[in-house]
């Protein structure tokens, strides 16, 4: 019998895109609303490549949300550099140094949204990732191929068997966290790897499967990168979830593209799962009745592995009945609306964030 509430440490979120402009304005406040903190991603149009860029950026996510309720600390967004062939390692550890960057994010090129400028060849950043370990900045790493040849359902796999483990080889001290991970191989690798690997995980990898793609029809609001496994897989990652293991914790992926953006000739990858991102983690830990494990997930493991403190505050979850919309609109500052449909629309999840 699940609790009629559950109160929490406020959590954080280690993976969220909350993209800029218009669409930031109108998504930063779901964010803000249960985390107090959250690792952004930094793939824009320019991408975040200097620490000027990174500050910049952060004023702007700030200056998009609202006043917390009264007795709420500020939300922070922890802010990424963005890795290119080119990118001037020093640059990254005077980010680093003045607190502006958290960690780099490695994207390899092509691999998903707005990552063309990313890493061609992860041998070639070599002097990055000696700065990166020698200054405890951590790595955090999109883990797929992009060689058109790799079945897209095996790309993970072969990132880690090809790249991932030969890096872990040669930079023993460096701090990696391998993002939205999505095979049974992951989670089997960063839980027999050393302490300096972690994994986050994402609402919707732990409730779909690749069958959610096509119930029905065509399913774009499905469809993200790396995209949904075999049911094998997300039972995999549900028991990592679920475990109590320190080495995997919440990161949403939450991802939004506007309707036009995922409904087109060349859909979107991204799922906008923010807005009842926690309810929806609590229904997978209900599932597996591990209810007691869920606060070490989503509010200690992740600023652990990073080496910041936990959280001051809490949040609570009401057991009743939430109806999902089928579409959420958003205005920006300026008024402007942007149309969005949420993970779990049309749905009921049996918990509500009071």
């Amino acid at each position: 019998m699940a609790p009629a509430q559950l109160t929490l440490r406020r959590p954080d979120d280690w993976h969220v895109h909350l993209r800029d402009g218009a669409m930031l304005q109108a998504v930063a406040p779901a964010t803000a609303r249960q985390f107090g903190r959250a690792i952004v991603m930094p793939n824009l149009s320019p991408p975040i490549t200097t620490a000027a860029e990174g500050a910049a950026y952060r004023q702007r996510i700030l200056a998009a949300l609202p006043d917390p309720p009264a007795g709420m600390a500020p939300f922070t967004p922890l802010i990424t550099a963005y890795l290119t062939d080119t990118i001037d390692p020093a640059e990254l550890a005077r980010g680093f140094a003045e607190g502006v960057f958290t960690a780099c994010k490695l994207y390899p090129a092509h691999a998903t949204t707005n990552s063309a400028a990313g890493v061609s060849n992860i041998a070639a950043i070599t002097p990055v990732l000696e700065t990166l370990e020698r200054i405890g900045m951590p790595l955090l790493i999109h883990g797929e191929v992009t060689d058109a040849s790799v079945d897209i359902f095996d790309r993970e796999a072969v990132f880690i068997e090809q790249h991932l483990l030969p890096l872990l080889q040669r930079h023993p001290g460096l701090k990696v966290v391998l993002e939205h991970i999505t095979t049974a191989d992951a989670v089997d690798v960063v839980r027999s790897g050393p302490a300096n690997l972690a994994a986050t995980i994402t609402p919707h990898h732990l409730h779909i499967n690749r069958n959610a793609l096509f119930q029905g029809g065509l399913r774009p609001d499905f469809y993200c990168l790396p995209v949904a496994k075999r049911e094998l897989h997300r039972l995999a990652l549900c028991a990592a979830a679920t475990s109590g293991n320190p080495k995997f914790f919440l990161g949403t992926d939450s991802a939004p593209h506007a309707r036009s953006a995922k409904e087109s000739a060349c859909g979107c990858a991204g799922i906008y799962n923010a807005p009842h991102a926690m309810e929806s983690y609590a229904t997978v830990f209900e599932r597996h009745g591990a209810l007691d494990k869920l606060e070490a997930f989503a509010s200690e493991f992740g600023p652990r592995f990073y080496g910041l403190p936990l959280n001051d505050g809490q949040i609570t979850l009401v057991h009743e009945p939430q109806l999902i919309p089928m579409r959420l609109h958003a205005n920006d500052a300026a008024g402007q609306g942007v149309n969005l449909v949420p993970f779990h629309a049309g749905e009921t999840l049996p918990w509500r964030l009071a």
